[in-house]
């Protein structure tokens, strides 16, 4: 059994062991990107550092990192590899909600807290795939239920311990209940498919997740709610999954500033060139200013719909000007920056992914149109 922290490292911050493990990683990140292989160097540098535990609070036994500092290792770490950086982001969302349950409404969430510090268990999300109606079936059996689902998206599921999931029980009295549970990913019923072959983010191993007739005891499941609406749970997530998230593509957009003013300064001065250059400052900042809003609202604001209102607004403001940081530092850096060689390349199809998680950007100014006009959010 790993211990929580490394005894030699206790006073390096968790920013600073990124640093390290960042400069270990970076020369693996574009073997993974061109052979579509799972980043397993960064994880088992994570592992050693004691990174899955560094979220789980002090009293539980874990690290008892604050949000902000992981946000900013997850930012240094995707400056060498945005792949290692986004499946460990999904871990790190999945123990601060269950920190986060813990703590501010008794939720029973501690006995997987404390297996997570002492095991270092890795946590695999379905949530970006399942959202408010979720998938899979549940049937009612003695004891239980049998559960057959496919979850894609699964991040780090190639080598993660537990799949965190819901799915959808037809309750005679209720009707379409989500019933949500933890799966371990060595269990009989549950097989992992090679899916994931895509245009950026190839290393995080997001492949599907086959789950077949796998027995689920009453005892395993850890919530219920109505599918569709939005539940408090959500509210919870909202505010700070997306944290983390998106602390990934920040980190992918500022390497790729890096590449490209080192190979603009090289030139002789021209406007073009500064104005530029200029621009893609004023994406970045851009993307910088929100993500700090992000990470405010995940500290210190109460969840509910004004919350999830302005995080996820938030979140489609770093993901737009993250894409458009790394459009212009490929337009900077010149020709070059097509090469698949060329960081800026990797980190231009990288990026691209930030469209795609909840609430993606129409689907959020809806959802914010209508807490700002009043009107019923699930209407």
């Amino acid at each position: 059994m790993l211990s929580t922290l490394n005894a030699s490292d206790a006073t390096l911050s968790w920013p600073a062991k990124a640093e390290r493990i960042a400069e270990e990683i970076e020369r693996h990140a574009s073997v993974h990107d061109r052979d579509d292989t799972f980043v397993a160097e960064g994880f088992e540098a994570l592992k050693r550092e004691g990174f899955f535990a560094a979220l789980v609070p002090g009293e539980l036994g874990g690290g008892g990192a604050s949000l902000a500092e992981m946000c900013e290792a997850i930012r240094i770490i995707a400056s060498a590899c945005g792949s290692t950086a986004l499946a460990f982001s999904m871990h790190c969302h999945l123990v601060a909600v269950s920190a986060w349950r813990w703590k501010h409404q008794n939720a029973p969430t501690d006995a997987l807290l404390k297996r997570v510090a002492a095991e270092h268990l890795i946590l695999v999300s379905s949530g970006g795939s399942d959202w408010l109606n979720s998938g899979g079936t549940l049937v009612k059996v003695d004891g239980g239920y049998l559960v057959n689902a496919r979850k894609p998206f699964a991040s780090g599921s190639v080598i993660g311990d537990m799949l965190v999931t819901s799915a959808v029980y037809d309750d005679p009295e209720d009707g379409a209940t989500v019933l949500h549970f933890a799966v371990p990913l060595n269990a009989e019923g549950v097989e992992h498919q090679p899916t994931w072959l895509v245009l950026g983010m190839r290393g995080t191993g997001s492949n599907d997740v086959v789950i077949t007739d796998y027995f689920l005891p009453d005892s395993a499941v850890s919530g219920r709610r109505k599918a569709g609406p939005w539940h408090m749970l959500f509210h919870v997530i909202s505010k700070m999954a997306f944290t983390f998230v998106y602390a990934a593509y920040l980190g992918v957009a500022e390497r790729a500033r890096s590449e490209a003013m080192r190979a603009a300064a090289s030139r002789a001065p021209n406007v073009s060139t500064a104005q530029l250059a200029g621009e893609l400052e004023n994406e970045l900042l851009s993307a910088r200013l929100a993500h700090e809003q992000m990470v405010r609202l995940a500290e210190e604001a109460a969840p509910g719909p004004e919350t999830t209102s302005s995080a996820m607004a938030c979140r489609t403001l770093v993901g737009r000007h993250c894409i458009a940081a790394v459009t212009k530092a490929m337009e900077l850096a010149g020709g070059g920056a097509f090469y698949r060689r060329n960081l800026i390349e990797r980190a231009f199809r990288d990026v691209q992914a930030a469209r795609f998680h909840p609430l993606q950007e129409k689907p959020q100014t809806e959802f914010s149109g209508k807490v700002a006009l009043g009107w019923d959010i699930d209407g």
